[in-house]
């Protein structure tokens, strides 16, 4: 029997896409890569299907996962990036063996290595934050609006005032938050 795991959270870019693995990390966190079969699962989503994974790859991801986090938050804020943050990203990507290639449909795919599949896949996200927090992209980093989320996301909005990382879970709890103490305020004024 199949342990049932939450769904992942996919967006536009692979660097925040990839952070977003572990979510409401200011509440009750939600890790949605717990196994390697699930890293392999997500690559798989995400463009860069590995064949598989073993706990010290998970564990080398899940330490990118968290530089990301750390280095985008740190962008989003206007603080310093943190030294350590900036090292493993460096480190992953420079360890990738992945190259770009064109499809016939104009489209960019990754290649990966056929030795070591996960680092490679590890390196295009690495070089993904790069481009990100390096400001190399039409957007701009910023975090989530929900308290208990703060996830850094890419905000590619043509206004740039986008406030939560994804609508559909984040902002739709805090619309709802809002409406149910507004009808709590009602109903206690009609009492």
């Amino acid at each position: 029997m199949h342990a049932r795991f939450p769904d992942f959270r996919l967006g536009k870019v692979l660097a925040t896409s990839f952070t977003g693995t572990l979510s409401e990390r200011h509440g009750d966190a939600v890790e949605r890569i717990p196994t390697p079969r699930r890293l392999v699962d997500w690559l798989e989503v995400s463009g860069l299907a590995v064949a598989s994974c073993t706990p010290a790859q998970l564990d080398l991801a899940r330490e990118l996962r968290e530089s990301i986090h750390a280095a985008a938050t740190a962008a989003a804020t206007g603080d310093a990036l943190p030294a350590s943050a900036v090292q493993v990203i460096n480190h992953r990507s420079a360890q990738g063996r992945a190259a770009a290639i064109l499809t016939p449909e104009g489209e960019r795919r990754w290649q990966l290595g056929s030795a070591s599949s996960v680092e490679d896949a590890l390196g295009v996200i690495a070089a993904d934050a790069v481009s990100v927090i390096a400001g190399e992209r039409d957007g701009r980093l910023a975090l989530c609006a929900s308290p208990t989320c703060r996830a850094a996301f890419f905000d590619t909005s043509q206004s740039r005032t986008r406030r939560w990382c994804d609508m559909n879970t984040c902002g739709n709890r805090q619309k709802k938050a809002r409406f149910n103490a507004g009808q709590r305020k009602n109903s206690a004024v009609a009492e």
